[in-house]
């Protein structure tokens, strides 16, 4: 027996209503999407992105000890860069630590990460690094050659402040180091997993 012309075709609606069900949302949220200026309101990183990125020129700094450091020295890693005196306050100490827990905390990834200390006069408390913080690349931008580095680095709460550089030499991303570091951590991992370079 074969069906009648009546049956065939409500078969042929409800299959066409249950695609339209299917794809409706779908094609609604590409509309909303792309064909609109609104945007979900959530983000996923935990920083504040420095828009647009700034690329940092590339100088060859001293560290502390006379030797250079070459001038692409924030190129061909991630960078964990703070900028601060050389002579290291209470604010300095605390920023310093939460960059090395944060750094630490990377496992697997450290090698494609490094911790930059711009001492931006008395450079430095060597003993205090060596000790403390035996990882980090301390840099000397007391002289003139760090004043093109300077001069893209926002100064407002710089004193407990970590900016993010790419492996291109941008800076990116800013944090507070008085904030819960786990942000800082998630944030470093998804760029890391996510990035190609570096």
């Amino acid at each position: 027996m074969t069906a009648g012309p009546g049956k065939s075709s409500r078969t042929r609606g409800q299959l066409a209503l249950l695609v339209a069900l299917f794809f409706a949302p779908l094609v609604l949220a590409f509309l909303m999407y792309y064909g609109s200026h609104w945007r979900p309101p959530g983000r996923t990183n935990h920083g504040t992105l420095i828009e647009p990125a700034r690329p940092l020129a590339r100088v060859a700094l001293q560290r502390p000890d006379g030797g250079s450091a070459g001038d692409g020295v924030l190129v061909g890693r991630w960078s964990l860069l703070y900028v601060a005196s050389g002579e290291c306050d209470a604010a300095c100490h605390q920023t310093l630590y939460f960059m090395r827990q944060s750094y630490l905390a990377m496992g697997n990834l450290i090698p494609r990460l490094q911790q930059v200390f711009l001492a931006t006069g008395q450079c430095c408390d060597r003993a205090f690094l060596a000790r403390e913080h035996p990882d980090l690349l301390a840099l000397d931008g007391g002289g003139g050659a760090a004043a093109a580095w300077l001069a893209q680095i926002p100064v407002d709460a710089r004193a407990h402040t970590l900016f993010i550089v790419d492996p291109r030499g941008n800076l990116m991303m800013r944090y507070d180091a008085l904030t819960d570091p786990k942000g800082l951590r998630e944030d470093l991992k998804k760029l890391l997993d996510l990035s190609h370079i570096g």
